[in-house]
């Protein structure tokens, strides 16, 4: 299932320019095809017809010019009228200022797009006046339309030493103009990494073009990568500003909305024509070594690929594995009408515990004895994780799964919830807890959390799928209103005798409706040479 490519030595990092194109997927990115470093970088280019196999072509940019002799980094694709793609990415010279390039298809003809090549007098876009930094300059946006019918594109950069989505404005997609006012800026000294800007309707799971009218009611995201996670506000596009507008300010970066609250970077999402919906892909970096990725000969996968869309509240993204992964799945083992008190433990049997998808209802059978909120929680979400670990009893939780455990429990990950009782609702907080992954040394195992607001007056179930795949995790609660990735090496995977739990260790009781495990088949990735 990993998104990670099969040469003998490569680093996988930033999704650059994901889209759907004359009945094909097209995945670019960072891409060292010689190295387990992040040097080098020129655009792979993957391409698949069901978002789960995927055939790896010859990098479609690579650096061979001065603007670029030090990486040809993130970008977007954008298709224009006449059905053109074009991406415009961020160039890296010898002395390491970055500017913005234009390169276009050399035969649109060919299904796959193998060839591509870079535009005349590029750069295009050069980070000109002393309110920027040359060397902060980079990961221009997908493409849309403005207020004057021209393109717009937003760029992250550091503006005055602040974080800023800079807007830049063009009729042909070839020559950009510099807007006087940013998209969106922050009040902290620090760039904004990798923005995405894209339109979401309350309620409906269906995505938008941004380069078709936004309707009426549609809210605007802006999502950038800052603070070693990606981050996001909703808001409306504000069109005789210009600007973007959040509905809520939050100066503290710490209480932002997560795409993710796991390992989880670098993101990008794309309108998918063929299905109309809107889909994210994220990087997922490895959380060992350096000297174990050269003992691997890999570093760095995909997450896969969601689905994402606006709660009907219009108050946060939930976001959902793309139909097409669940043609992965075999041999379903389905149990219905469980119930766990206070220590139980329930052992999923009868699916491969190292490839596998799981969907989970856990019904709580009273709300009473919800431990009382305390919001200053918000400010470090993992912290209270580690101190509510899950073996920890609290009212209502924590109760979840463990999986990829050894025979004797001393390696496992324990992905789990918890239900406290806010002022207004309640407030349910989602781990999944790394520190006793592996017996190995030197890895990076913390105690990932996120809280996601919940009316159990109205739903008493909380939904929970996990995805394992060897080394990675992901999990998704309550719909998808909180997403947790996570990369972990248990010395189990070795010998592959691992388990996998359904557990309460809450004083509530809680009841399963029902429990679905599949194992999951191994996707072709990236095997065959286009």
């Amino acid at each position: 299932m990993d998104c990670r490519s099969l040469e003998i030595y490569d680093n996988t990092k930033d999704p650059c320019g994901p889209m759907y194109y004359n009945g094909i997927y097209h995945e670019f990115y960072q891409y060292n095809p010689g190295g387990t470093i992040a040097e080098n970088i020129v655009w792979g280019h993957s391409v698949s017809t069901d978002l789960v196999n995927w055939i790896q072509l010859e990098p479609a940019i690579v650096r061979d010019t001065p603007y670029d002799i030090h990486g040809c980094w993130t970008g977007s694709i954008t298709i224009l009228s006449g059905d053109q793609p074009v991406i415009i990415y961020t160039g890296r010279d010898s002395e390491d200022h970055q500017s913005q390039n234009i390169v276009l298809p050399k035969n649109r003809s060919d299904p796959y797009l193998r060839e591509w090549t870079k535009a005349d007098n590029n750069p295009r876009i050069l980070p000109v006046g002393p309110d920027l930094n040359s060397t902060e300059f980079r990961d221009p946006t997908t493409g849309w339309i403005g207020p004057d019918g021209l393109w717009r594109i937003a760029i992250g950069a550091e503006l005055n030493g602040y974080g800023a989505a800079l807007l830049y404005k063009s009729e042909d997609f070839l020559d950009w103009t510099r807007i006087d006012h940013p998209l969106y800026s922050d009040n902290a000294p620090s760039m904004w990494e990798c923005p995405d800007f894209f339109a979401v309707l309350p309620g409906n799971n269906g995505g938008l073009d941004l380069s078709a009218a936004i309707p009426k009611g549609a809210k605007h995201v802006l999502k950038m990568s800052v603070d070693y996670s990606d981050k996001y506000m909703i808001g409306v596009y504000d069109l005789k500003r210009d600007a973007f507008v959040p509905d809520v300010v939050l100066d503290d970066r710490r209480l932002w909305l997560r795409i993710d609250y796991g390992t989880f970077y670098a993101s990008k999402s794309f309108f998918d024509s063929k299905k109309g919906r809107r889909i994210i892909w994220g990087w997922s970096n490895e959380t060992d070594s350096v000297s174990d990725d050269g003992v691997k000969g890999w570093a760095g996968i995909h997450a896969i690929p969601r689905t994402i869309w606006l709660d009907s509240d219009g108050k946060q993204l939930l976001q959902w594995p793309v139909d097409e992964i669940e043609s992965l799945r075999r041999n379903e083992i389905n149990h219905q009408g469980l119930e766990l008190k206070n220590g139980d433990i329930f052992e999923i049997k009868g699916t491969d515990t190292l490839q596998a998808d799981v969907e989970v209802d856990f019904e709580l059978t009273s709300i009473d004895s919800a431990d009382p909120f305390d919001p200053s929680w918000l400010f470090d979400v993992e912290r209270h994780c580690r101190e509510a670990g899950a073996s920890v009893q609290g009212g209502i939780g924590p109760f979840g799964l463990v999986v990829l455990a050894s025979d004797n429990m001393e390696e496992h990950i324990a992905v789990h919830f918890r239900v406290y009782k806010s002022q207004q609702s309640h407030m349910i907080l989602m781990c999944s807890d790394l520190r006793r992954s592996s017996l190995r040394s030197g890895l990076y195992t913390p105690a990932y959390g996120g809280f996601f607001e919940f009316d159990l007056e109205k739903e008493r179930k909380i939904s929970l799928r996990t995805l394992i795949d060897r080394s990675a995790v992901e999990s998704f609660g309550g719909g998808g209103r909180v997403c947790i990735t996570a990369r972990i090496y248990p010395v189990a995977l070795v010998d592959g005798r691992v388990h996998m739990y359904a557990f309460n260790n809450g004083s509530t009781t809680v009841r399963v409706p029902q429990l679905r495990a599949w194992s999951m088949m191994t996707a072709q990735v990236n095997v065959n040479k286009g």
